[in-house]
């Protein structure tokens, strides 16, 4: 593994694996590249498979506003970087990126998946369908939880996990959020988060958008779409929006997960992932 890091304004990377095609994960909402490491490494042997942190995560700047072709661009840089066309994979804000660069650069692009998010616009409250039993979108709880936290009364991992516990009743998703959670100080006694949480916060309403498109602009190269089968986020109606602008689209519904796909499911979305690349290689 090494580690790419350029000047102030790029974004920090991993690549994992020697030889092989380029892939490159960008990760969702309050993630950063580790997130995808064990998926990662299951590729690494035929592949050099770049991790990247989106801004105002993990170890990449941070910036004054969120703004999704903002990212798109700085995501762009870093593949003219790289010098090749790659098959990028982007879940939840991260599969939003991918799709604004795709539809914008689709010359950095050998192929596309989108993991569980759709090219629509999300409600800030509520949920997508009728079912009163639908989960109302998390994420202003999961940063309000977060931003309460008192870190300086904080001394083990453990309290930090139990301080979540009431917003994010989940054992898997606080296991996702706290790695974001790290040690700081030249003895290692304070913490911090590893997130813009008040820029985060802010401007949530611009996440759940979805920017239009340059007038006419599809991409058409092959593309992958994962879902969780019991997730939301990818609706049948969504089906004709994806269509319209990613014209080669698959649609995988994978059972038993619902929106982190590639956390619940590891070895099926890894698996689906190694058939897709298989095709778009051979």
């Amino acid at each position: 593994m090494t580690d790419d890091e350029g000047d102030d304004e790029r974004l920090a990377t991993r690549t994992v694996g020697e030889s092989g095609p380029r892939v490159v994960f960008v990760h969702g909402l309050f993630g950063q590249g580790r997130n995808w490491t064990t998926i990662a490494k299951g590729l690494a042997d035929g592949h050099r498979v770049t991790l990247v942190d989106l801004p105002n995560h993990g170890h990449s700047p941070w910036t004054d506003r969120v703004d999704y072709l903002d990212m798109a661009e700085m995501l762009a840089t870093e593949f003219e970087h790289l010098g090749e066309p790659v098959t990028l994979v982007g879940h939840s804000m991260g599969g939003k990126v991918a799709m604004q660069l795709a539809l914008r650069r689709p010359e950095l692009l050998r192929a596309l998946v989108v993991v569980d998010i759709g090219p629509v616009e999300y409600p800030l409250t509520g949920g997508r369908t009728d079912d009163p039993d639908e989960e109302a979108s998390p994420f202003a709880a999961f940063i309000a939880a977060m931003r309460a936290m008192d870190l300086d009364a904080l001394t083990t991992r453990a309290d930090a996990d139990e301080a979540l516990k009431t917003a994010v009743p989940s054992r898997m998703v606080r296991s996702f959020l706290l790695q974001s959670l790290v040690r700081e100080g030249a003895d290692g006694d304070g913490w911090c988060w590893r997130l813009n949480l008040e820029l985060l916060e802010r401007d949530l309403g611009e996440l759940r958008g979805f920017p239009e498109p340059p007038p006419g602009a599809t991409y058409d190269g092959p593309v992958l779409w994962v879902a969780g089968a019991n997730s939301t986020y990818v609706l049948d109606e969504d089906r004709p929006h994806m269509d319209a602008l990613f014209p080669a689209t698959r649609l995988v519904r994978i059972k038993n997960a619902g929106h982190w796909v590639h956390s619940e499911q590891p070895e099926v979305f890894l698996a689906t992932v190694r058939r897709f690349l298989d095709t778009v290689e051979s």
